[in-house]
């Protein structure tokens, strides 16, 4: 078989660069047959999966955080709706978030990582799509969208740069709860059977488990049952957003009354006043979004994991 492995050497504060001997060394080793290349911007990664899978490799691995598996993810499902199906995917951890390998069952460190790689063990995973803000044309996710205070967090915790994980992600949130936030009234239809209309907090719509290195947004999420789960929170005061976040951290948050979880396969978010910031899999689809429409595509990728 041949992998084709997608380092970017900026993830984890740099630890993607300082992992590449560690990974050549494992690889040649264990006579992997193997091409390895570094990322040198933004969208490079989905570029290098797309021409990985219509180049007939096997494998895509990609080394790095969840913005850089984002783009491999979307580079893959691009060349396989063009007909190039056959490659399998999968992560080597060493970002700061590390959300979509811990939603999916992929380890979450290096060393395992590399090890089941050679184990070889795989499953079909289900993928989304999310249509809308900077998007017009779509952009797959394989974890997670956050829209509201979730998006806010994000864009607080990538300017600390002194640690990662879930620590810049609690300092986002503490920064986030004291400088932003005023939420959007939105409404949420579920599977055009269902309407929640409500001044919400956040919304997470989850493939996978986790955000943010380990805020459990949807603790009973399967990555292969054909629904998203959904964490819906309706607007709180600072303290009571303060006081919530230890249920987040211990996925207990279902027991809170401003708190609904739901499950579907489609979804519509639509804001009937301000604007709203969104991401996908952490990245941001956009800062000032009005509607987003989500769909499940049902056993979609093959990956290899734990």
């Amino acid at each position: 078989m041949r992998y084709f492995v997608i380092v970017n050497p900026t993830s984890g504060r740099g630890l993607g660069e300082r992992s590449i001997p560690e990974i050549e060394s494992f690889l040649k080793d264990n006579k992997f047959e193997f091409t390895l290349e570094r990322t040198t911007g933004v969208w490079h990664a989905a570029e290098l999966a797309e021409r990985a899978a219509t180049e007939g490799y096997d494998v895509v691995v990609c080394a790095g955080g969840d913005g850089t598996v984002n783009e491999g993810l979307n580079g893959l499902m691009r060349a396989r709706k063009a007909g190039f199906s056959k490659t399998a995917f999968t992560v080597l951890s060493i970002g700061t978030g590390n959300d979509f390998a811990g939603g999916t069952g992929i380890p979450t460190n290096l060393a395992e990582g590399l090890t089941s790689l050679k184990a070889d063990k795989r499953k079909q995973i289900d993928i989304g799509l999310v249509t809308g803000g900077d998007y017009p044309d779509g952009r797959y996710f394989g974890n997670g969208i956050g829209v509201g205070f979730d998006a806010a967090v994000g864009n607080e915790a990538i300017k600390v740069r002194w640690t990662r994980g879930l620590l810049a992600y609690l300092i986002g949130v503490i920064k986030t709860v004291f400088l932003y936030y005023n939420p959007a009234q939105m409404e949420i239809v579920l599977d055009d059977k269902e309407t929640i209309n409500q001044r919400s907090l956040m919304i997470s719509v989850m493939n996978g488990r986790r955000m943010g290195g380990g805020f459990q947004m949807a603790p009973e999420s399967k990555p292969d049952d054909g629904l998203f789960d959904l964490c819906i929170a309706e607007t709180a005061s600072k303290g009571r957003i303060l006081a919530m976040i230890p249920h987040f951290i211990g996925g207990t948050q279902k027991s809170l009354p401003e708190i609904q979880m739901k499950r579907a396969k489609k979804v519509s978010i639509r804001s009937l006043d301000m604007t709203f910031p969104a991401h996908a899999d952490g990245e941001f689809i956009c800062l000032e979004g009005r509607q987003l429409a989500l769909e499940l595509l049902p056993q979609e990728l093959e990956i290899i994991c734990a």
